[in-house]
């Protein structure tokens, strides 16, 4: 499998700045979860687990909206689906992923509903898939936000830059620090 140099670099930076990111963080969580390609009733489910740190929370304006800086680590497992083995892009590579952006959250810290959050990072990864077809992707989650736990559906996509683009859609549970 041949690794894209801005994808090493990137993955080198984020190794050597993993030791100092929970003392800056607010959070960190470590996330495990089933990651379908293109439609969960196709049954091409594949395991899939990601380390997030999120920073501290910035009120946007005079706002009841907050965002965090967001970054995410992440692997999915590859795949063997004999009906795409003769295609350029298969399904068995595994996919390494690094993505940086933001994390939104709306209301006062003591609302029911401020937990709940949207994120959006731009992702660097390896391998190429009949899902993620290229080395840029987009990472959208919505989720819950618990004292010490998260859950969230979590979709990864090219958005159509270039085909195939399949996308990968998953269920992702976490343990927060």
């Amino acid at each position: 499998m041949r690794i894209h140099p801005l994808t090493r670099g990137l993955a080198v930076a984020l190794i050597c700045t993993l030791p100092a990111l929970p003392a800056m963080a607010a959070r960190f969580e470590v996330q495990g979860g089933v990651s379908y390609m293109g439609s969960p009733s196709n049954g091409y489910s594949t395991p899939a687990a990601f380390g997030e740190v999120i920073f501290d929370p910035n009120q946007i304006g005079s706002s009841n909206f907050t965002w965090s800086p967001d970054v995410t680590a992440g692997w999915i497992d590859g795949r063997n689906i004999p009906q795409y083995n003769a295609n350029r892009y298969t399904t068995r590579d595994d996919i390494w992923l690094v993505a940086g952006g933001a994390r939104f959250h709306y209301g006062p810290t003591n609302a029911w509903y401020q937990p709940f959050f949207l994120s959006f990072q731009p992702a660097v990864h390896t391998g190429k898939t009949q899902a993620l077809s290229t080395v840029y992707e987009f990472v959208t989650t919505v989720g819950y936000q618990g004292n010490h736990w998260s859950l969230g559906i979590r979709h990864i996509s090219n958005g159509s830059i270039k085909e195939p683009n399949r996308g990968e859609t998953m269920v992702v549970a976490g343990i927060a620090f």
